[in-house]
């Protein structure tokens, strides 16, 4: 018995050995065979990701508004949720005080507003370019984009050249309307403070396929800024702007509408009430249109 133990025992020895030099062998194939080539596998760089964008205006809310913070970018739409043609909404352009915060609270999401996107284009392809110049832009005037207003920016503000319907010979008839000179509807810097008047007068003009002479006077103050808060968004350091137009046609009565706007740096106009024709009140509570930036 001791003799078949003892011949057995370098069997077990040598089987422990192979145990123990086998999983060496297979890390040694796997590091020299594993690709086949006997060449180590390649050395990875960490994962760093791509750098962010960085933004081209980033509102810094030092209660103004300058030129290079009102950005144009031909092409680029934006947003609105826009009450229905016909339909009256309350608004509150007046604002509320919450300690020493002024607030506008048109943050209630109404289930029949309708949602536009609007923003500028080029003038080129219009058929009413040849009455501008070549460094206009185009944006709609009214939501269902119908008729188109024509403008032009520079360092010094945003001015008005005037409109024209988008077709050349829509159903309602042809729009052209062109002011003798540029008419400023905005000036730089945007900061309370701000009142100017500008006139704009237009001869030898088209107003639905009728010929139209009228002269438009824009009051324009910049009165207060506090927190606007809106059905997606709330802003701030929000500007109110608030303009009236008064239209003096040839023939006929003059008539005037109030506007009351608000801007935000980088943002541009962020919301807009319009009144009704000849409203009295410059906080009036009733508005014709509501257009509110959001989804």
């Amino acid at each position: 018995m001791l003799h078949r133990a003892a011949a057995r025992r370098p069997s077990s020895v040598r089987r422990g050995r192979l145990a123990s030099i086998a999983p060496a062998l297979v890390r040694l194939g796997l590091l020299a065979g594993c690709d086949g080539n006997g060449t180590l596998p390649p050395m990875r760089e960490l994962y760093e990701g791509a750098e962010p964008a960085v933004l081209e205006c980033v509102p810094n809310l030092d209660g103004r508004i300058d030129a290079e913070e009102m950005p144009l970018v031909l092409g680029a739409t934006v947003s609105y949720l826009v009450s229905p043609p016909g339909v009256s909404r309350a608004v509150d352009v007046a604002g509320q005080t919450e300690g020493e915060l002024l607030v506008w609270s048109w943050s209630v999401d109404l289930a029949d507003d309708q949602l536009v996107r609007l923003g500028p284009e080029p003038i080129d392809d219009r058929w009413y370019a040849d009455r501008f110049p070549p460094d206009a832009f185009v944006a709609p005037f009214d939501g269902g984009g119908s008729v188109e207003t024509i403008s032009i920016q520079d360092d010094h503000g945003l001015m008005l050249l005037g409109l024209a319907s988008a077709q050349p010979d829509p159903p309602a008839g042809r729009t052209l309307l062109v002011y003798d000179a540029p008419v400023e509807l905005l000036r730089y810097p945007i900061e309370p403070g701000t009142t100017f008047t500008a006139q704009g007068t237009i001869t030898d003009g088209t107003f639905r396929g009728i010929p139209y002479a009228a002269t438009d006077t824009y009051e324009v103050q910049v009165d207060a800024i506090g927190e606007l808060r809106l059905p997606s968004l709330t802003f701030t350091q929000a500007h109110r702007v608030r303009t009236t137009l008064t239209v003096e046609p040839a023939l006929g009565e003059a008539t005037s509408v109030r506007q009351v706007s608000y801007f935000f740096e980088c943002f541009g106009e962020v919301a807009r009430a319009t009144s009704h024709p000849d409203e009295p009140d410059p906080d009036f509570g009733e508005a014709a249109e509501i257009r509110r930036l959001g989804y």
